[in-house]
């Protein structure tokens, strides 16, 4: 159990803690939704004859869409994690991800710690796909609030 100096927070978490994001068997649908939302209609995502002149099999799919998977609200940590607000986050993408592929995302709590009279905790991140092999990792760095009082 951490508890910070003012004795306001309390967080039955610890360093090493590994919090696990529902797996994913990624379809044409997420990648099409994403480019909607996001508006990136770069043809790497979409158009097989261009992905293949650039020396990939097939599509890729969005990196930032990766990226969100990783969301501590959809990991099975989000009941001791609910006053998190995540202030910064880095991740580097080291294999792409395809239509079809199944992804496992993860995050581990790297640190919890004090600085101006606040609390942060920063995990890593990182994503599995369905061969064990590493797609991304990074880390997500998240300031800690006081309970709301009633």
């Amino acid at each position: 159990m951490f508890i910070n100096s003012a004795g306001d927070i309390r967080l039955d978490i610890w360093p090493g803690e590994i919090f696990r994001c529902p797996p994913r068997t990624l379809t044409n649908a997420h990648s099409l939704l994403f480019a909607s939302i996001s508006c990136d209609v770069h043809p790497i995502h979409q158009d097989a004859e261009f992905a293949s002149h650039t020396g990939f099999t097939s599509p890729l799919i969005h990196g930032l869409l990766l990226a969100s998977l990783t969301a501590l609200g959809s990991s099975d940590g989000h009941a001791k994690t609910e006053n998190f607000v995540i202030v910064e986050q880095s991740c580097r993408y080291l294999k792409p991800a395809h239509v079809g592929d199944t992804v496992y995302p993860s995050l581990t709590v790297e640190k919890l710690w004090e600085q101006d009279h606040q609390t942060f905790c920063q995990l890593s991140t990182s994503i599995l796909d369905q061969h064990g092999e590493l797609l991304l990792t990074g880390f997500q760095r998240y300031l800690v609030l006081p309970p709301a009082t009633i």
